[in-house]
């Protein structure tokens, strides 16, 4: 009986062995990321297109954070705003860098936010800002 026990031990141990993964050497291949080559188009604005806007605060709260960039960057940048605000019934005059779509971002002194998308700087003279979100005509 024994005997047979003995043989049972050793049959499951060698089973169990079996499924184990095996160590080998850990081989590290070096991953190589080419460098992105960024060309700098200078900026010719298309004909006829005046980049200038304004944006206009007709909310009832002051705007704490202003933020445009072209819809092609998926990041909003710097606060244009920087260490001022706008408050209700003001409005700032800028001038788009890139004759493109932009988005927009604001954000109020309560911490709410309000987005506008895909605008056509060529076209829209004013963004305004209202208590529901942004417009742009």
């Amino acid at each position: 009986m024994k005997k047979l026990i003995a043989a049972g031990v050793l049959a499951a141990s060698t089973l169990l062995a079996a499924c184990v993964p095996q160590q080998g050497p850990t081989v590290v291949q070096p991953v190589y990321v080419a460098p992105v080559q960024q060309q700098v188009v200078p900026f010719r604005p298309a004909p006829g297109c005046d980049t200038r806007f304004r944006i206009a605060n007709q909310s009832g709260l002051t705007v704490r954070e202003l933020y445009f960039s072209p819809s092609a960057i998926n990041a909003w940048g710097r606060d244009q705003l920087g260490t001022s605000m706008l408050p209700p019934g003001r409005f700032v005059n800028y001038q788009a860098a890139n004759a493109t779509r932009y988005d927009f971002r604001v954000v109020w002194v309560n911490g709410r936010a309000a987005e506008l998308r895909g605008v056509n700087i060529c076209a829209a003279r004013q963004v305004t800002i209202r208590n529901g979100g942004l417009s742009a005509f």
